[in-house]
């Protein structure tokens, strides 16, 4: 098993910027990936950005590039959201993901998750 956990959300203005840190204990996998999803209300979840584990390969959703930045900690086994340049529509509940992942577009390929943490982004 994995576990995860998240913290860093919180309240804050437009164009301000959070950190949200997600830390993995247990031994990573074959494929391992972590990445942050999101979700706003009435709105499906979604990628925002993830992170390969070896190599460091990096994917980012078109809302957020240029204005958020993934990265990990080798060795606490750790990502990281930084997210700048804040704005209202990135209101959601953020959830870090971790697992063996082929596709990291794809949810339902990770399979181990945080319990979520809320951005709100006011104007």
């Amino acid at each position: 098993q994995v576990q995860l956990v998240e913290s860093g959300g919180g309240l804050v203005q437009a164009g301000g910027s959070l950190r949200l840190s997600c830390a993995a204990s247990g031994r990573t996998l074959r494929n391992f990936a972590m990445g942050w999803f999101r979700q706003a209300p009435g709105k499906e979840r979604e990628l925002v950005a993830a992170i390969r584990w070896t190599g460091g390969s990096t994917y980012y959703a078109d809302s957020v590039k240029g204005r958020f930045t993934i990265s990990r900690d080798y060795a606490k086994i750790t990502v990281y959201l930084q997210m700048n340049s804040l704005k209202p529509e990135d209101t959601a509940v953020y959830y870090c993901a971790a697992g063996s992942v082929v596709v990291v577009t794809t949810s339902r390929e990770y399979d181990y998750w945080g319990q979520g943490t809320q951005v709100t982004v006011s104007s």
